[in-house]
């Protein structure tokens, strides 16, 4: 994902803490601890041929990468419906790889329908993706629509009205880019209102250059983070440990579901990260999340270091210091 990166240098000047807890978010979660928050974290593809020898055994074919991938993670965030239709048999295909595990699939809705339809004329559309995930069956997850960052508020009747046409059986969360939709505090709670009442849940995507899209605002009792690292720099540790203090006081306060999805400009190593996110977690929300299982040292290493002394994410703050509005 290259979506908000900068420059080596620019990233060592950046603010990249996590903003103050929204006061917003009382209206969703309920302040008490849930027994059994369901957690999912995993990467945005599989088909990564840099983790043969890291992460799938040396010598595996693309054939075999998801069969691997399902050992190490309890969850994908699908991007590959974004830019094809499957049909069930190739979805049911995917989903038999994860028989008998707790393992989730959270597909994209296709391109054509979130970039390219202005939400018109798109029935026919929906219906062919909505049926080849349906084949997913136990192990589909939510659905995430993303908008392009062109499609600003201007536009949002559209887009609300297909949110409300949607299957009210099914998960779904929206993510927007383009900046006016951040831009007072009177427009985003305008959106989280309508998102509340379909039961839609708002994306958070933490990336460097847009920090903007870090909004932490939740519409449900359920957060959907994609993540994008900088190839194992000091700050992405620092900002994993940041996440990590947010999510135990939300789920502290009633957060019910997680998602987390690893990105990195270059995937090579999200692996790595994956890893250090599941060991941060297990050790202080008391989960016991699966963690990908490395075969080289060299990756482990990586793992364990610590962000160096006196790396920051920016500005300190007490967990789950909460914003006034």
């Amino acid at each position: 994902m290259d979506f908000g990166k900068i420059s080596l240098e620019t990233l060592k000047a950046a603010d990249l803490s996590l903003p103050a807890d929204r006061g917003w978010n009382k209206n969703v979660l309920s302040g008490e601890k849930v027994d059994e928050p369901k957690i999912y974290v995993g990467c945005a593809k599989w088909g990564r041929t840099e983790w043969v020898d890291k992460i799938y055994p040396e010598g595996t074919k693309e054939a075999k990468f998801l069969d691997h991938y399902v050992e190490h993670y309890n969850s994908i965030e699908l991007n590959a419906t974004h830019y094809k239709t499957y049909p069930p048999s190739s979805i049911q295909k995917w989903a038999d790889k994860a028989d008998g595990k707790d393992f989730i699939f959270c597909p994209k809705v296709p391109q054509t329908i979130s970039h390219y339809s202005s939400f018109v004329d798109i029935e026919d559309k929906t219906n062919a993706f909505l049926e080849g995930i349906y084949a997913f069956g136990k192990h589909l997850g939510p659905i995430f629509l993303q908008v392009s960052d062109r499609f600003t508020p201007k536009r949002k009747d559209a887009l609300l009205k297909y949110l409300e046409s949607l299957p009210k059986d099914l998960q779904f969360f929206l993510e927007v880019r383009n900046p006016d939709w951040f831009s007072s505090k009177a427009e985003t709670e305008s959106l989280l209102s309508i998102l509340k009442q379909l039961n839609v849940g708002y994306i958070i995507t933490d990336t460097a250059g847009r920090r903007d899209c870090v909004h932490m605002y939740l519409s449900v009792p359920k957060a959907f983070v994609r993540f994008v690292g900088n190839s194992l720099d000091p700050t992405d540790y620092a900002r994993i440990d940041d996440w990590v203090e947010r999510i135990k006081y939300w789920l502290d306060n009633g957060l019910k579901e997680l998602y987390f999805f690893m990105h990195m400009h270059d995937e090579t190593y999200s692996p790595e990260l994956s890893s250090y996110l599941v060991q941060k977690l297990n050790t202080h929300c008391g989960l016991s999340l699966k963690e990908p299982l490395f075969i080289s040292e060299l990756a482990t290493d990586r793992i364990k270091k610590e962000p160096v002394v006196g790396s920051k994410t920016g500005k300190e703050k007490k967990d789950g210091q909460e914003e006034l509005f």
